[in-house]
């Protein structure tokens, strides 16, 4: 099968040449002026690999990237620098690029880089541990999960939207992930937004997008990334009521008009996924979410029971956890002793998953030997006596902040007070993260480098 390439470069003869020798090697080839017209494209039919400019006229190529990785992330990427440093390949290969061609262009060199990048991806995805460390999956025999399994089932080719209801750790953002891969626009954007991780007045940009007015403005907000996709909405609730009244519109007309509003506005056909871990009844009472848009968003409902209703799952969480760590860090999978799954049967897990998956790993890791005995789960649960107190009173509530306030704090210790770091590894948006520290009055400046 030929391999399409796309090239993103402001001047003419540089794309001109590269398609001619391109071409020659019996590549498919599409190239672009600006950004725009290569997320139209994108969004159609994504490539074997994209060459894209540091520098496409006046905007930001590493931009581009950020935006192209948020939208495909398994696309490969090299970048095309006429200025190149070591500053900027780094900062290029940080941000996802899997490598960097410096102008003039050499046509041995260019075509050196293609075959060796696609080469790499093949070995990757070929690898027969790829999928079970890359790609996280709902896992559970129990009544709940195999229900919501069927429903994924039942409903993966239609387009109608899906409302997920659960606790924080029941695994929302791995259902709606499924969702998408079940679906026909798997080979389509996935885009996951978290709407408590912008500020009031940066939200509506960052979601619907900004029109272009001069050479260094315009925006293309996750809505449109997820055009002919899917765009996943976490902690739904948290969006402003502004926000949402433009999102009802937005969906009822299935258009979107970016901000500003001058140009025409873009066909939308994009299933939309919700989630969120309140108690929606109490939101809605409130009057903090709009019914109408909660009823065009809520088509399909989905409830996560949490970890505690389906203790039967625990076994099979633990071997595929345990066995992906094992992959991953290249040692041998350990096994638990009868003794050592009945403590973690008979905990309550607050954090649900979450908590479960941040205990093994932590197993894994540290016991030596190839068997976990009760003794040892039980010295990895005691991060969270105060927690486990709690539940003992009935304090659900509590039990469940005191848990996510040890849990956040133990990763911030990992990652030596490093905001940045201990972001990613929770898996959420650092300004998120910066009002959790403060919410759960934790103290950042006492734990390691304390940086961002």
């Amino acid at each position: 099968m030929t391999k399409l390439i796309y090239i993103l470069d402001d001047e003419k003869e540089i794309r001109k040449s590269l398609r001619v020798v391109l071409e020659d090697e019996g590549y498919q080839v599409e190239d672009f002026a600006n950004g725009k017209s290569l997320f139209k494209s994108l969004v159609r039919e994504e490539p074997s690999l994209l060459l894209l400019d540091v520098w496409v006229g006046k905007e930001d190529g590493l931009l581009i990237l950020d935006e192209c990785k948020k939208a495909f992330p398994n696309l490969p990427i090299v970048m095309i620098s006429g200025h190149g440093t070591i500053e900027l390949a780094v900062n290029a290969t940080k941000k996802g690029a899997i490598d960097f061609l410096e102008k003039p262009l050499s046509i041995e060199k260019v075509i050196q880089t293609i075959e060796n990048s696609l080469a790499k991806i093949q070995l990757d995805t070929s690898s027969p541990n790829f999928q079970e460390i890359e790609k996280d999956i709902i896992i559970g025999s129990s009544k709940e999960i195999t229900r919501i399994k069927q429903i994924i089932e039942q409903t993966s080719d239609t387009k109608s939207a899906v409302f997920l209801f659960g606790e924080n750790g029941t695994g929302k953002k791995i259902t709606a992930k499924t969702i998408h891969d079940k679906s026909k626009r798997a080979s389509k954007p996935f885009v996951e937004f978290n709407c408590a991780s912008y500020p009031e007045d940066q939200i509506e940009l960052e979601l619907f997008g900004k029109d272009k007015i001069n050479e260094n403005d315009g925006q293309i907000g996750a809505i449109e990334r997820a055009n002919f996709g899917t765009l996943f909405l976490d902690e739904i609730c948290d969006l402003p009521l502004s926000c949402q009244l433009r999102l009802q519109r937005t969906i009822q007309e299935g258009k979107l008009e970016r901000i500003g509003g001058s140009k025409e506005s873009i066909v939308l056909d994009v299933r939309i996924l919700s989630a969120t871990n309140l108690n929606i009844d109490d939101v809605l009472a409130e009057g903090k979410f709009r019914r109408e848009l909660f009823y065009l968003l809520n088509v399909i409902p989905i409830s996560l029971p949490p970890l505690r209703e389906r203790t039967e799952d625990i076994g099979e969480l633990t071997n595929h956890y345990l066995e992906r760590f094992a992959q991953e860090n290249g040692t041998k999978s350990k096994t638990l002793e009868p003794e050592a799954m009945d403590v973690l049967t008979n905990h309550f897990w607050p954090g649900n998953i979450r908590e479960l998956k941040n205990i093994l790993e932590r197993l894994s890791i540290l016991v030596q030997g190839d068997t976990i005995t009760a003794k040892d789960v039980k010295e990895a649960l005691l991060g969270f006596k105060k927690a486990n107190e709690m539940v003992a009173r009935g304090d659900l509530k509590h039990a469940k902040e005191e848990f996510e306030r040890q849990y956040i704090i133990k990763t911030m210790q990992v990652c030596e007070g490093n905001v940045t770091r201990a972001s990613k590894v929770l898996g959420i948006e650092r300004t998120h993260l910066y009002r959790k520290l403060k919410s759960l009055n934790i103290n950042v400046d006492q734990m390691g480098e304390a940086s961002v």
